[in-house]
Formats: C-alpha cells, structure tokens, sequence
C-alpha cells in the first residue's frame, strides 16, 4: 500500500478547519494552491484529495479514497454504506424545517399535506416527513433554499443552520429539528479491519490534536511549601510533574496541562502563592 488516501473538502471553512488540523496532527502536508487537488506528505504515507464535500462519501464508497472528513448531514442524504471512523467537534449544525414568520404552524404535524418544500437533502427530507405521517412535494434545490418561501416558490425548507441568523433575515422561523450534525470522519467498508494500524495510527494523531486544542502546557517556580495548595487546584492529567531547581531548596518547578480556559484563573492563583517564571505555551497534541 502506498498510504492512506484521504478526501477532503475542496473549499469553504470546513476545508480550512481539516487542513489545519492535519498538520497539527504532525501529518506535515505542503500548503495547498487554490487549484490545487491533491497533495502528499514528504514520506508518501498520506495523500490528500481535495473533493467537493457532497462527493466525498461517493469517493469513500467507491473505495476511490481510503478515508474523508465530511458532514454527518452529507453522509445521511447519500444513504451510501461507509463506517464511521471518528466525530469531530466542529462544524456543528442542525437539519431544521423552517416555514415563514407569519405562517400558523407551531410544528411539522401542523403542517397541511400536499405543500411544497425546498431543499438540498432531498432524501433525508422525504424519509423525515414520511415518518412524520406527512405526504409532502419535495423540490431539491442547490443554494439560496432560504429565500424560497418568501418569493413564494414553495411553504417550507428543509435545511442547515448553525446559528440561524440566515433564517432570521429572511423571516424564517424554525417548527422541527431533524438531526444534529457534525464533521466526521468515514472510511470505506471494513477499512478498520483490513487497515488497523494504518487507521489506529491516524485516528491516534487526529484524536490528540483535538485533544491538546483545548489545553495550554504551564510550567512556574513555586515555593515548596505552597505545593500541596497548587496541587489542589492544578491536578493536570493526573497530578503536576514536579522537579527541584539546583541549588534551590526552598523551591520547586511545576509542569502541568490545564484547560484553556483556566489559565489565567490560575495565574492568579500562582502569583499570590509566590510563583514566578511562569511560562505558557500552546499544546499541539496530547497523547493520552
């Protein structure tokens, strides 16, 4: 084998995000041209295609790729037979049915039968109205669903939001959740069987990027006598590493992970225990 192929976005954030995270990975791929379509890292044990998002999980079950980062939004509509390998904590979305401000409904079982409604996710529209006991037209369409009903072309979307500001300017309200969705990342049938450590070894970086993007490495002088305080409220992964500073009986260094967002909570704390030399750096992966 020649190295793990793996697809991913072609453009838009999500690209940008997985991009980034691979090379926190450690994976060191070379920086991707805007016409770009596919890059290796130096040692050829990866190779990235660059894909349209909605293509990927066609690539991955056509056994085109070995591996891709997708939504989990995409991998429902194409119904197509691929594993999921790992979820990831970005790119969060939901599949929502919006109708008009001004329309009645409070719900999809409000919603009269024979209407007509507008998506990109045909497939996951049907099955969801269907097992709502709703016969509905569905229209697939390709961008620009939310201003739909207000030209008065259909009197309901099915679509995804992140922050529902899209639908909000456009006058849409939300009546029905379908799914939560995420980035994520699949593989072709069996791959985890006929690939383990390729896929292990892979997972094993991704997972402890995402781990360490949460963290910050902090290391400080601190009077022995404190220690036991500091222990109390800077535990780590487990408990500080602790080493003696030569010549200095009266002191010891401390070496902890922290979340990111107590840093500076706890610098408060170290400074008024007596700390100095505190340093902070940044955690590009944590292997648990």
């Amino acid at each position: 084998m020649d190295g793990l192929r793996i697809a991913i976005p072609n453009k838009g954030r999500m690209s940008e995000d997985i991009f980034a995270l691979l090379n926190q990975a450690g994976l060191n791929f070379p920086t991707k041209g805007e016409r770009t379509l596919s890059v290796k890292t130096q040692n050829g044990k990866y190779e990235i295609i660059f894909v349209r998002t909605k293509d990927i999980p066609n690539f991955i079950h056509a056994g085109v790729c070995d591996i891709g980062f997708t939504g989990q939004d995409i991998v429902n509509e194409c119904g197509l037979s691929v594993d999921e390998i790992l979820p990831l904590n970005f790119g969060k979305c939901k599949m929502i049915v919006a109708v008009k401000d001004e329309e009645a409904y409070k719900s999809v079982k409000d919603l009269p039968d024979g209407i007509k409604v507008a998506t990109s996710f045909p497939n996951v529209a049907k099955k969801y109205f269907e097992e709502n006991g709703k016969n509905v037209e569905v229209a697939k369409v390709e961008g620009a669903t939310e201003i739909m009903p207000r030209m008065g072309l259909v009197d309901a979307i099915v679509d995804i939001t992140s922050s529902g500001s899209t639908l909000k300017a456009n006058k849409l309200r939300i009546i029905g959740e379908i799914f939560d969705s995420s980035a994520v990342i699949i593989g072709r049938p069996n791959i985890k069987k006929e690939l383990p450590d390729e896929i292990n070894a892979f997972v094993r970086a991704i997972q402890s990027a995402i781990d360490a993007r949460d963290k910050k490495y902090l290391m400080a002088h601190i009077p022995k006598a404190a220690l036991d305080e500091v222990k109390s409220f800077l535990p780590g992964l487990s408990s500080p590493t602790v080493t003696t500073l030569h010549g200095n009986d009266q002191a010891v260094v401390i070496h902890v992970v922290v979340d990111k967002d107590k840093v500076y909570e706890s610098i408060d704390k170290l400074k008024t225990l007596g700390a100095s030399g505190i340093l902070i750096m940044t955690v590009d992966q944590m292997i648990r």
